[in-house]
C-alpha cells in the first residue's frame, strides 16, 4: 500500500448560513454540496456559490449527468438540479446510518458510516447488489477513471483508494490532524473535493495521477 500525506489546494468557505457541510458532487461545472436544508452549488474556480435547491440534504450527494441524487435520512432522493422537484424516492441501505453517495455506470454506491461498509445498490428501487467491507468508519465515496476512493473520519481522516473487489486499501492519503472528510467526489482530473464537515468548508485535495 502506498502511503503519503493529502495535499489541499484550496479551501473554500465557511459559508453564510451553512453549519455544516456534508456530502459533495461534481456536475463538470460547478460543486453541489449538502448544507442541512438545502443542496448548494459552488464554482470552484471563482470560489463564489450560486444556486441553491431546497432539500433535506443530511449526507451524500451525486450526479448522474442529468440528475443529483441526495440522502434524506433513511432515503435517497432523485432531484431535477433545474426545477428542484423530487423524481423519486428510494431507501437508503443503512437505514438512516448512510454517509457517501457516488454514481457509477448506472449504480449508486452508498457509504454506511458506524457499519464501515460500501453498498452498490440498484438506483431504481435500493436494492443492495453487494457490499464491500472497510476497517474504518465511510464517509465520501467516489469513482473516478474505474478507481474507487473512500473517505474516512475517525479521530483522524484520510482517503483510500481501494480494490473494489476486495476492499483491500490500496493508496492512503492522510489528512492533516483535525481536518476531516464528511463527503468526496473528483472533478474527472487532478482534484477531489472534500465536505469538510462542521467546519462549514468545501476543500481541494490534489488527487495522485492514475496508476497504469
Amino acid at each position: 500500500m502506498k502511503k503519503a500525506p493529502a495535499e489541499i489546494i484550496r479551501e473554500y468557505g465557511p459559508f453564510p448560513d451553512v453549519e455544516q457541510v456534508g456530502g459533495v458532487s461534481f456536475d463538470g461545472r460547478n460543486v453541489w454540496f449538502a448544507a442541512g436544508d438545502r443542496i448548494a452549488s459552488l464554482d470552484p474556480e471563482s470560489g463564489k456559490t450560486g444556486r441553491s435547491i431546497a432539500a433535506p440534504a443530511h449526507a451524500g450527494t451525486a450526479f448522474d449527468g442529468r440528475h443529483l441524487f441526495q440522502i434524506a435520512e433513511a432515503r435517497i432522493q432523485k432531484i431535477d438540479p433545474e426545477s428542484g422537484k423530487v423524481l423519486s424516492s428510494i431507501p437508503a441501505p443503512g437505514g438512516g446510518g448512510d454517509s457517501g453517495l457516488a454514481w457509477a455506470e448506472g449504480l449508486l454506491w452508498v457509504g454506511e458510516y458506524r457499519a464501515c461498509k460500501i453498498h452498490q445498490i440498484d438506483p431504481d428501487n435500493g436494492t443492495v447488489l453487494r457490499t464491500i467491507e472497510s476497517n474504518r468508519f465511510v464517509t465520501g465515496v467516489s469513482w473516478v477513471d474505474g478507481e474507487l476512493w473512500h473517505a474516512t473520519w475517525d479521530d483522524d481522516s484520510d482517503l483510500r483508494r481501494i480494490d473494489p473487489a476486495t476492499g483491500e486499501v490500496l493508496e492512503l492519503l492522510e489528512m492533516p490532524p483535525g481536518t476531516g472528510i464528511s463527503g468526496l467526489e473528483s472533478d474527472g482530473g487532478d482534484r477531489f473535493f472534500c465536505g469538510g464537515g462542521r467546519s462549514g468548508k468545501v476543500r481541494a485535495v490534489r488527487r495522485p495521477p492514475r496508476r497504469p
